[in-house]
């Protein structure tokens, strides 16, 4: 009977919403675009772990999301399947699509969401990356 009382005064969050504001700021690519995009979709505060960096607030993940941008110039990321969340967590996949379709990365991310519904973290994997 708590567990219903408690769900009932919380506000339900759009898991897959998340999703796409997290995909949408990782394919801004103009600097006021990208400052817009990454306020949208996470916290003031958020931090964002991966194989390859370990960041944290709003300049950290432009930072970030930048460096992907110039390594990969002309890629965009596409989610890959279906958002699956419960809670405050969700958890999704997507790839990295060249202009000439093909995606040579593709990665899972786990995300932990505030109230408001924006991401607080992010714990991220490679699932396949091009031989460097």
């Amino acid at each position: 009977m708590t567990q219903n009382v408690q769900q009932g005064t919380q506000q339900a969050i759009d898991h897959a919403a998340a999703a796409e504001r997290y995909l949408a700021a990782w394919n801004a690519t103009e600097a006021g675009e990208l400052a817009e995009a990454v306020a949208a979709a996470f916290t003031e505060n958020a931090t964002y772990t991966d194989p390859l960096a370990e960041v944290a607030g709003h300049e950290g993940l432009a930072a970030a999301i930048a460096g992907a941008h110039q390594q990969f110039p002309g890629f965009v990321f596409r989610p890959l399947g279906a958002v699956d969340g419960h809670h405050d967590i969700a958890r999704f996949g997507w790839e990295l699509v060249a202009p000439d379709g093909t995606a040579p990365v593709a990665g899972f991310d786990v995300v932990r969401l505030a109230e408001d519904g924006r991401i607080r973290s992010v714990s991220g994997f490679l699932d396949r990356v091009p031989a460097m």
